[in-house]
């Protein structure tokens, strides 16, 4: 929840010159609530700071866990039905959906927060994670919209927000199938995200997160590569290859902006030379609150 202290420091410094009597009221009423949701926040009934509060609902959690876990065991049969196959071991699940040779056009949904999502290798499976669970669960449905064979991998039953102390925290390591194109949509909170798609084709990317790490390498453009990402106090990194043409538009309140090699060529608009005549381009839309954006190439 460290974003909260930028929102104190942020509107405190937006007033800081500003004497008036609504002014003062709005600087302590932010600090205030600030605080307020800091102490008394409810984040699904788990870490808070009180050590009684901690202690009963820890209890409980780990009793529920221990329920859920029989649970699972006894409907492993239904699980695989209807998650793509999951195998669990220990803490770890694994899930994969087959490859047909008739997708050609595929989208993956993720969905969760506090958690290290990563991308980097093929498989010969459509879809292939491996999970480390430290809270809450995923699963892996499916579905086919119009000639898009839709991928949805989303975390369920989480148990509350990860507090220092717990360094526990939820990793996915996934790998696509390099054969079809690909839409990928990232909904998170708290999430670091380091995705290589190098070697896939890639349609479209749209991140849309809060605090966190994003980082994005993608490979030649197809006819028109589209990058979206909207943050609240994130870091943006997008590695571009070096020949590739590319536009970049930003529209953010108090972020900050490197763009190497490029040309700007308006207000918050930026290009590679020769971006117009391009066959094949990459358009890169980029928003936040007090987020870093970068975009390089390699």
């Amino acid at each position: 929840m460290w974003p909260i202290f930028l929102v104190i420091g942020g509107v405190n410094l937006v007033f800081a010159n500003n004497k008036s009597a609504w002014a003062t009221i709005l600087k302590i009423s932010v600090v205030i609530a600030g605080f307020a949701l800091l102490v008394f926040g409810n984040f699904n009934d788990r870490y808070r700071w009180w050590p009684h509060y901690y202690s009963y609902h820890h209890d409980n959690n780990d009793n529920n866990d221990m329920n859920d876990n029989n649970d699972m065991d006894d409907n492993d049969d239904d699980e695989g039905d209807n998650n793509g196959g999951l195998t669990k071991v220990g803490g770890t699940s694994t899930f994969n959906e087959p490859y047909t040779a008739a997708i050609r056009v595929a989208r993956l949904n993720i969905s969760g927060g506090a958690t290290n999502y990563s991308l980097s290798d093929t498989t010969n499976q459509l879809f292939n994670a491996t999970t480390s669970e430290a809270f809450g669960r995923y699963e892996l449905n499916r579905h086919q919209e119009d000639s898009v064979y839709v991928v949805d991998f989303n975390m369920k039953d989480k148990k509350g927000f990860n507090w220092g102390g717990h360094n526990d925290s939820n990793r996915v390591d996934m790998k696509l199938n390099s054969n079809p194109e690909w839409d990928i949509v990232v909904n998170a909170g708290a999430t670091e995200v380091n995705f290589d798609f190098s070697k896939f084709k890639v349609r479209s990317v749209k991140l849309n997160g809060g605090a966190g790490s994003f980082n994005l390498k993608v490979g030649q453009p197809l006819a028109e590569t589209n990058i979206t990402a909207s943050t609240g106090a994130a870091d943006v990194n997008v590695s571009i290859p070096q020949n590739a043409a590319c536009q970049i538009t930003t529209s953010s309140a108090f972020s900050s902006d490197n763009f190497d090699g490029f040309n700007k060529t308006g207000d918050n608009h930026y290009e590679t030379a020769g971006f117009s005549t391009a066959k094949n381009k990459i358009y890169i839309h980029l928003s936040g609150g007090f987020s870093g954006f970068e975009v390089k190439k390699y």
